[in-house]
């Protein structure tokens, strides 16, 4: 790309603001000049909002009238390949520069002037009269060694009054800094030895430190514990040996606390985060020295793509094939995808690893986009896991019963032995419905279609849909009955329940995400559980996610139809993934583990493809269904939702949308609908589907655009267009 311009004052500027407009506007350079990508701060009306200087202004307005930026910002300036990265997953997604904009700058006090404060961490003295209240202060600064807290932060992390802090600070327990705002993160040393490789790895990491300059896309396919981070750390460090920055991206923060120690031991020192644990203080920090280039390391959730790397050589995207990876509201990107893509206009390489890839990573392979390597066996003395089925016909069960008697048999052996069990379902609460006896309703949520779940140890029920909360009803909210409503199916917490009353000498321990009020407490559990203080694991898609737990050899899988329902066309390859990725977490250490599938169906292709390990024989099955049928990854689907108060309201425009579609049908477009979405209602407004499927090559955006413009939409009303959905609720 070219140099960036610099304007000198008075030059006419084009900015790029953060605020819901339909282009930029003209502006002034202010008294010093500025260059093409500075972050500014401008008049819009009687108020001042951020932006950015895009390039050299228009002239379309009067330049007498033409207004001139406040002030630049003390900070990076955008990298041009940053703007043509903002520019591109615009059109793409077909989201608004400003959306865009305001995803790229999420960041407290971006315009702040560099000051000093006060920052807290642990002291050296020892303390001999400790309280809960000084205890978890402590905690909180043992266990993020290396960030910095604010007064306040810290107090709200541990959950104590900041005078417990300062307390601390006069005993000399907590020790108390004066510091620059924002300071540089300490240097990553990629020289330091690495950890003694397998012949597969050592070949993996030769490959992709082979791999030289410019741009470059690699699945990284091994079988679960088979050391792909290891692999990819060593990625991380060439990258870091080049003088450039890497950005490793996570599917969970539950991850990271394990993720970080790994690091800090390759590397001397713990990395820059970016997720929503971490503090105000140190997102400002991240981005400001992500844009100078003194963070070379990041590792984050999906939004860390759009940090202002100085000089992005390396992203890795770890479990790739992972839905969260999708962003379901505001910009609908999928991080995968735009990793890609960020990485082909710096001229970096991507890392795709999974045990499992997605089809779409499958396909580009094949197509010979990307290039792959293979790790074909577990690291050291693991084995993968022997994976058997539970025919659940030949089963004798009550019906409120959902642990096999073989299945408990194995447990109970497990127990015996000292070593642990994992039994998982995907489900999160007690029990999926709440049924009346009497007249059959079924509990639903007041602003959503949806069925509410029942979270008993919450003692409310929940929609996973908005959030909205209630107690269990003792009366029918139909027909008024006492005492007739019941819970119907099973959820982690009922499964719970059952494992305590099945093995009432075991330590059982529930994993699932919102059982936990904070990222710490949920790390906290896992270390536990990694530590080998719990009998039986009850877990939902979250133990799926890389944990290592060195005592697990038993996975046995409650329900494994269950994802095998409905109309979805990823639901046999996320049934796939899903069961291998969570069979995967047994027998990761010396000792060999077993896999159990409890089904209906043993002999469903997805079942048997899952219990007989071809996997190559299972993804060409999957792919010759969709090529045929012209979906992804061979074809193109677009979701849109309409969504109104008035259910009326939204059927009329979509049926207008329907009738009028000259622009799609030119360029071979099929359009279906409009229909109830499946999920009919969220927080009070009525959603209506339509389905548009067109050819792998077809210029989608550029007809969506056409379309949709030529219809002047209810103020009440919402469109939101997701291309290449993930779901379609």
């Amino acid at each position: 790309m070219s140099e960036p311009q610099f304007f000198h004052q008075g030059d006419l500027v084009v900015v790029l603001t953060s605020q819901p407009l339909d282009r930029a506007l003209d502006y002034k350079a202010p008294e010093g000049g500025c260059w093409q990508g500075a972050f500014v701060e401008v008049p819009l009306g009687p108020r001042k909002v951020l932006g950015v200087v895009w390039g050299k202004g228009v002239g379309d307005f009067d330049y007498a009238k033409t207004r001139s930026v406040i002030r630049v910002f003390d900070v990076a300036p955008m990298q041009q390949s940053m703007q043509e990265f903002l520019r591109r997953v615009s059109e793409y997604t077909l989201t608004p520069m400003s959306k865009m904009l305001r995803l790229a700058t999420r960041v407290p006090g971006l315009g702040d002037p560099p000051f000093m404060r006060h920052v807290y961490r642990m002291g050296e003295a020892e303390i001999t009269r400790i309280t809960d209240t000084r205890q978890r202060v402590l905690a909180v600064l043992e266990e993020f060694k290396g960030l910095s807290f604010t007064l306040k932060e810290l107090a709200e992390v541990a959950g104590v009054t900041t005078s417990v802090v300062k307390g601390l600070v006069k005993l000399g327990a907590v020790a108390e800094h004066a510091t620059p705002q924002d300071m540089p993160f300490p240097p990553l040393d990629p020289s330091l030895p690495c950890k003694a490789l397998s012949e597969d790895q050592a070949a993996a990491v030769t490959y992709l430190q082979g791999n030289g300059e410019g741009y470059n896309t690699t699945l990284l396919k091994g079988v679960t514990g088979s050391g792909k981070t290891e692999v990819y750390l060593e990625a991380v460090a060439a990258c870091l040996r080049q003088g450039r920055q890497a950005l490793v991206l996570l599917p969970e923060i539950a991850l990271t606390a394990e993720f970080l120690t790994r690091v800090e031991a390759r590397f001397g020192e713990q990395p820059a985060e970016w997720h929503s644990g971490v503090t105000m203080t140190e997102r400002r920090r991240t981005w400001k020295m992500v844009g100078q280039g003194h963070a070379q390391m990041v590792v984050g959730a999906r939004s860390a793509l759009f940090l202002p790397f100085q000089d992005l050589g390396l992203i890795v995207v770890d479990e790739e094939h992972d839905t969260s990876y999708k962003q379901e509201d505001g910009v609908l990107y999928n991080a995968r995808d735009m990793a890609v893509l960020r990485a082909s206009l710096v001229g970096g390489q991507v890392v795709l690893a999974s045990a499992t890839p997605s089809l779409e990573s499958w396909a580009n392979v094949e197509a010979g986009k990307y290039k792959k390597i293979d790790l074909k066996s577990r690291f050291g003395a693991a084995v993968m896991p022997d994976m058997q089925a539970i025919d659940m016909r030949q089963e004798t069960l009550p019906g409120d019963r959902w642990i096999s008697p073989s299945l408990q048999k194995m447990v109970e052996s497990r127990i015996k032995a000292g070593e642990q069990s994992l039994l998982f379902i995907n489900r999160r609460g007690y029990a999926p419905i709440t049924l009346c006896r009497a007249c059959g309703n079924q509990v639903g949520c007041d602003n959503c279609d949806a069925r509410m779940v029942e979270h008993r140890f919450l003692k409310r029920l929940v929609c996973h849909q908005c959030g909205e909360t209630k107690p269990v009803p003792k009366i029918c909210p139909s027909c008024e009955a006492e005492d007739r409503l019941a819970v119907v199916g099973p959820g982690v917490e009922r499964l719970a329940e059952e494992a305590t009353t099945l093995f009432p000498d075991a330590k059982v321990a529930v994993l699932s995400s919102d059982l936990f009020g904070s990222a710490r407490a949920l790390k906290a559990q896992i270390a536990a559980l990694a530590a080998g203080e719990v009998d039986v694991i009850i877990g939902t898609q979250l133990v799926a996610k890389g944990h290592n737990f060195p005592l697990l050899t038993l996975v046995g899988v409650i329900d494994a139809d269950l994802g095998l329902q409905g109309s979805d066309l990823r639901a046999a390859e996320r049934t796939f993934q899903l069961m291998r990725q969570v069979a995967g977490r047994a027998g990761r250490a010396n000792k060999p583990g077993v896999a159990v599938l409890q089904t209906h169906q043993p002999e469903h292709p997805v079942i048997r493809a899952i219990l007989g390990g071809d996997e190559e024989a299972f993804w060409q099955t999957e792919a010759r269904e969709r090529e045929a049928a012209g979906v992804p990854p061979y074809g193109r689907l677009v979701g849109i939702v309409l969504s109104s108060p008035n259910a009326q309201e939204a059927f009329d425009v979509g049926q207008a949308m329907a009738r009028n579609c000259l622009p799609l049908t030119k360029i071979g477009a099929q359009v279906f609908g409009p229909a109830p979405a499946p999920i009919a209602r969220i927080r009070g407004r009525h959603r209506v589907r339509i389905l548009v499927k067109a050819s792998k090559s077809s210029p989608i955006q550029a007809a969506l655009t056409e379309w949709t413009a030529l219809f002047k939409l209810p103020n009440s009303l919402r469109l939101s267009i997701d291309i290449d959905p993930q779901s379609f609720y």
